[in-house]
């Protein structure tokens, strides 16, 4: 067994490929590990832990591809990955405009109002300051962007009456139009703004479900209600939606802030003509939604039919293995105070240190899956599915590949009939393997505390 790298000098591929191409050559005779990633500090790191990086490896930079395998046969190995790499991937954007540069961008779209930014967090606040001067609303979807270069880039945006969202923000739904990872949901009167990917995900998709629309979905960033950012692009946002003819009820979707901060987004709030609806996920301030599907249900003005689940109790602790962090973040307060259960983010970055998101590839919680079906403790695994644009194509079929018989599984479905994966087929696929499919997040976690209480 032999242990080869190879350095692509000044070759950058994005992490999904990477991760898609490692498991191909994995997946070959007589390769017992391989890995390609870019080479910087933390992905050396990685390798080096999992005993695959050579000389060759440790000498490469933060702008070159490593290929690392460990076979029997590693120069044939070798030739493998190459032959994968050259290989020419489908796309749909054959044919399409495209540009080196935002200024080539522009000359290519003079009516362009809104600049998406998905650069190494090094990078993003210089680019997205490029835009804004430009007279560009800005998604900042990167992550990694310091707070005082976040708290500049707003005062900067406020100044030129620009949008900046984010930075690490998700998802957005503008006027009809979902950008990042969002969901196909129909317009109507309601508009959201959230600090929150996935938050705003699972609100939109049940008001879709309650027969509602959404105007707008304005996504601001996680940091956005810290005391230290001030709500710059919340209290934006909640203007915005106020003077938007389209929108007639205004929804907020938040972690608890500051209190000083929360009263100041609350007061303003009251002094908007427009109905609203606040969740600050955690807090018990009187009057707040307490679960994003009660926000949901108080937006549309309709509840969520209550379902009957014939699940008997169960001994023994639940697990909660999530891809969307506010869910797991919801689900965990639902808990409360009882002991002994478990909840992991798994998108959260100790995770996805050199990895896709695992909205991206699910495959990454099946390892987590497995440990927990092994884990005699473990009654009741609780599981999100998010389906939309930018997530992977049919995440429900990833998940049943597991074996967990033993266990009693309870997931929500975070998606609508018109997203791409199509809500009922990946209900379906999930409710054959013998999953147990809750009508949204809040109510999967509820029952699961049912059955071990």
């Amino acid at each position: 067994m032999r242990i080869l790298n190879k350095v692509e000098k000044g070759r950058y591929l994005d992490s999904v490929a990477l991760m898609r191409a490692s498991r191909r050559l994995a997946a070959l005779q007589g390769v017992e590990a391989a890995s390609l990633m870019i080479g910087t500090p933390s992905n050396k790191a990685l390798l080096r832990e999992a005993n695959l990086l050579a000389p060759e490896g440790e000498a490469a930079g933060p702008n070159d591809l490593i290929i690392a395998l460990r076979a029997f046969d590693a120069p044939a190995a070798l030739t493998a990955a190459l032959e994968i790499l050259s290989e020419k991937p489908e796309t749909q954007m054959q044919g399409l405009r495209h540009a080196r540069s935002l200024a080539g961008a522009l000359e290519l779209e003079t009516r362009a109002n809104l600049a998406i930014i998905s650069v190494p967090g090094a990078y993003a606040a210089h680019e997205a300051r490029k835009a804004l001067a430009r007279g560009l609303n800005v998604l900042l979807f990167s992550n990694n962007v310091s707070l005082e270069d976040e708290v500049a880039l707003k005062r900067f945006a406020k100044e030129r009456n620009l949008f900046l969202m984010g930075p690490d923000c998700g998802t957005a739904l503008i006027a009809g139009t979902p950008i990042a990872f969002a969901n196909v949901v129909p317009r109507g009167g309601i508009g959201i703004v959230s600090a929150s990917g996935t938050g705003l995900q699972e609100v939109s998709t049940l008001i879709a479900r309650l027969g509602g629309g959404v105007s707008h979905g304005i996504g601001v960033g996680g940091r956005d209600l810290d005391e230290r950012v001030g709500a710059l692009g919340t209290l934006a946002a909640i203007e915005a939606l106020e003077g938007d003819p389209a929108t007639n009820k205004i929804v907020l979707i938040s972690k608890p802030p500051a209190p000083a901060l929360a009263r100041q987004v609350l007061e303003r709030v009251k002094r908007s003509h427009k109905p609203a609806v606040v969740c600050f996920l955690g807090s018990q301030e009187p009057g707040l939604a307490r679960t994003l599907t009660e926000t949901a249900e108080l937006a549309a003005g309709k509840k969520l039919p209550r379902e009957g689940f014939d699940v008997g109790k169960r001994r023994g602790s639940v697990r909660g293995l999530y891809c969307g962090g506010t869910l797991c973040a919801e689900a965990e307060l639902i808990f409360g105070e009882r002991k002994g259960h478990q909840f992991i983010d798994l998108g959260d970055d100790r995770f996805t240190r050199g990895r896709p998101h695992p909205m991206i590839e699910p495959e990454l919680r099946n390892e987590h899956i497995a440990a927990a079906v092994q884990d005699r403790q473990v009654a009741v695994l609780l599981v999100d599915v998010v389906l939309g644009f930018g997530a992977h194509e049919n995440p429900a079929a990833v998940l049943v590949k597991n074996n967990f018989s033993s266990k009693v599984v309870i997931a929500s479905v975070t998606g609508t009939e018109g997203d791409p994966q199509g809500l009922s087929r990946q209900t379906a696929i999930l409710r054959e393997a013998g999953v147990v499919v809750a009508p949204s997040n809040a109510r999967a976690a509820e029952l699961a505390a049912s059955l071990v209480s």
